[in-house]
């Protein structure tokens, strides 16, 4: 059965100071033991933030790079995130994809170093509004997993993570429904029984990335195949972020 897991992308919002006054926040909190939960400030907050973090949550990236070291100014390694006390990272987000230009090919690279270093990952999809209002959601996100996660082998995608983004509703004031939601999550794991078989597919969990917060979480949540939710703004406030996590 796929894990519950519950995200929070904290993008480049918060300084030092709000950011270790939201770990004390969430290390008052009352998380539930059956919900894993990560959080992803900016990156250079994973260290402070770990030293003083007491709550049952884990930390990670927003990104990392597909090389173990060398001469990548402005990069971080896996290995430099573990050593400050992260443990997973974002792969493939919107807006990765369309601020950095990162491409299939370079997001398969940076999968590919993952699972090499035995790094968890959470890998982003999602289609921007163009796409869906022609009716082409289902074939762009297909594509997307084909090209930078589905060559992997089924012990390597095992037990992993997607995060599905609906772009064209966040931000835009075009909500998404709970029925898109989930329809697109039901087409991701059909994809994922295609290819790797239902135990596996059945084991692999699937957020939401679209505008959830407390007011909707139950019911996105209470979806089939939606198994937690990849948190933005709602993340930034530690009574929000640990409403949406007690909405299981």
């Amino acid at each position: 059965m796929a894990q519950k897991i519950v995200a929070g992308n904290w993008k480049m919002n918060h300084d030092l100071e709000q950011s270790l006054q939201l770990t004390e926040e969430l290390n008052a909190k009352q998380l539930d033991e059956d919900v894993r939960v990560i959080i992803f400030p900016p990156a250079l907050f994973v260290q402070p933030m770990s030293a003083l973090k007491e709550g049952d949550f884990e930390l990670g990236v927003q990104n990392f790079s597909q090389n173990t070291d060398g001469a990548y100014t402005g990069e971080i390694s896996i290995s430099q995130v573990e050593s400050v006390g992260g443990t997973v990272g974002l792969i493939g987000h919107s807006e990765r994809r369309a601020y950095h230009a990162e491409s299939s090919e370079l997001l398969k690279s940076k999968v590919d170093h993952a699972v090499a270093n035995n790094f968890d990952f959470i890998f982003c999809c999602g289609e921007p509004l163009s796409v869906r209002e022609s009716g082409g959601e289902l074939a762009f996100v297909k594509k997307q997993l084909q090209e930078s996660l589905f060559h992997l082998t089924a012990n390597q995608i095992d037990g992993g993570v997607i995060a599905y983004e609906p772009v064209w509703a966040i931000g835009t004031g075009v909500t998404a429904s709970v029925e898109q939601a989930e329809d697109m999550h039901k087409n991701i794991r059909s994809w994922l029984v295609e290819v790797y078989g239902t135990a596996v597919a059945n084991n692999i969990s699937i957020l939401y990335g679209g505008s959830c917060k407390p007011s909707n979480a139950k019911e996105l949540f209470s979806c089939p195949n939606v198994d937690g939710g990849l948190i933005g703004g709602a993340s930034l406030k530690a009574t929000d972020f640990s409403a949406i996590i007690q909405s299981y």
